[in-house]
């Protein structure tokens, strides 16, 4: 079925504008309709992120969940991973999120994970857009939905994650940067119930500032902020909380994929990965994939997309998975990527191995990588379009290197990721395809990212 407007993490755009209060309205309502088709559990938890639109959007959504008969807890500002915890632990057969991510201000979003925290699967978020186009029974009277608003489970959320390091933060120091998001709060609250010393960016949250200059895909930020405060390790969440990115001590950066080598070695060490499995995606660096085979892990690959490394996981029984960004799933800890778990989980492992982080750096050298971003008026046919340029880039990668192309979900553009052992044989490989892209597709460069060191999706 195709799918107008669900992408790949549930449906965004720019808010009162592809994202307007109607259509978040008909989407709560379809939810709800769906949702009280289920049985169960015809409740519904909310949470948002701190952009400006957050209230009039899930208002909108809460009101089109009520007009479908289901009651609604609104909690206010909360991480997404915080809405998938009470999902699954309270009486809600729905957790709605509305948030962009680490999308800019002006963007927002809606997304749905079920009673068990999951995102939605595909074939769910399908059935709730074809009911958006659907005529239904309107509840009246006593039958209408009700809306609490009640924040007390937000404790037991923090007294999970304090759960996760017995051994404590006395004597740290730790710099963080909360991307004026929805970890503001909760964030240095948990880090200091631990007994961390911290240092704080991006907890002054306008509406407008989310994600400006700071946050997990600005790493830059917390890299500088870390080294100038002196702190022992710097870690930065994106928007919504559902990533997390750290710094070693000279604000050198510590991505997703670096993060999963360091828990899954420890964990290998100790005899405590089993199976010894780590999931990454397409995307995940060569040069982790080696690092993780001399230490004995296979690297399983899922398509790019949380849910998607999700379903990876559950099919290998692997014990963490996740991107470069930052975005890792510990199904140990919940089912869904969270910064803040994640921040814990790392933290950890330096607490137990009593290393700074530097010394996690020079484990393995990334090969190089790099992503370039084609703007496309259409990504119909695009690969008919460029099949023999894709082939040819492909042929000369050999088998020391990879070519992923992919339409992306929310944006109308095409990702081309080249990785390969030399960086010339990387750069030729890359510009063939993307000149294709510029003459056949009308495609223009929207960036050209180096993923070697930095930041991938």
């Amino acid at each position: 079925m195709s799918r107008r407007w669900f992408g790949t993490d549930g449906v965004r755009g720019v808010a009162n504008q592809r994202l307007t209060p109607e259509l978040a309205f008909f989407i709560g309502q379809a939810a709800g309709v769906w949702l009280a088709g289920q049985g169960g559990h015809p409740r519904a938890v909310i949470g948002s992120d701190t952009r400006r639109s957050g209230p009039m959007l899930g208002a909108a959504v809460t009101a089109g969940l009520c007009s479908a008969g289901i009651d609604v807890n609104d909690v206010g500002v909360a991480p997404t991973p915080t809405v998938s915890f009470l999902a699954r632990t309270g009486e809600f057969g729905l957790g709605v999120i509305v948030s962009a991510s680490h999308n800019p201000a002006p963007d927002n979003g809606v997304k749905f994970v079920g009673h068990d925290g999951r995102k939605l699967p595909d074939a769910s978020e399908e059935e709730i857009e074809a009911r958006m186009e659907r005529p239904f029974s309107r509840p009246t009277g006593g039958d209408v939905g009700g809306i609490e608003r009640d924040r007390s489970g937000i404790e037991s959320y923090l007294q999970f994650l304090q759960g996760l390091l017995p051994e404590r933060l006395e004597g740290w120091h730790i710099a963080v940067d909360c991307a004026n998001g929805a970890a503001f709060e909760l964030g240095p609250e948990i880090l200091r119930r631990l007994g961390a010393k911290l240092s704080l960016i991006g907890v002054q949250p306008d509406g407008v500032n989310i994600n400006s200059e700071c946050g997990a895909t600005k790493p830059e930020t917390v890299g500088k902020f870390t080294a100038d405060v002196g702190a022992q390790i710097g870690v930065a969440f994106d928007g919504d909380a559902d990533r997390a990115v750290f710094c070693d001590e000279q604000g050198r950066l510590i991505n997703g994929d670096r993060t999963m080598g360091i828990w899954a070695a420890h964990r290998k060490r100790r005899g405590e990965l089993n199976p010894p499995v780590t999931v990454g995606t397409v995307m995940s660096n060569g040069g982790f994939e080696a690092y993780l085979t001399a230490q004995g892990v296979k690297l399983e690959r899922a398509p790019v997309g949380d849910k998607y490394v999700a379903q990876r996981i559950e099919e290998t029984k692997a014990l963490v998975g996740g991107e470069q960004s930052g975005h890792i799933i510990f199904p140990q800890n919940g089912p869904t990527g969270d910064g803040l778990a994640t921040a814990l989980e790392l933290l950890r492992v330096l607490r137990v191995e009593g290393k700074k982080a530097s010394e996690y750096l020079d484990a393995y050298e990334p090969w190089p990588q790099l992503l370039v971003n084609v703007g496309v008026e259409s990504t119909e046919g695009w690969r008919d379009k460029v099949a023999e340029e894709l082939a040819e880039s492909e042929r000369m990668i050999g088998s020391l290197g990879r070519v992923v192309v992919r339409p992306s979900g929310t944006q109308p553009m095409i990702r081309v990721m080249v990785e390969a052992k030399e960086y010339d044989v990387r750069d030729k490989a890359a510009e063939a395809i993307v000149a294709a892209m510029e003459k056949r597709l009308n495609g223009h460069v929207h960036g050209r990212v180096d993923l070697t060191y930095a930041l991938g999706d």
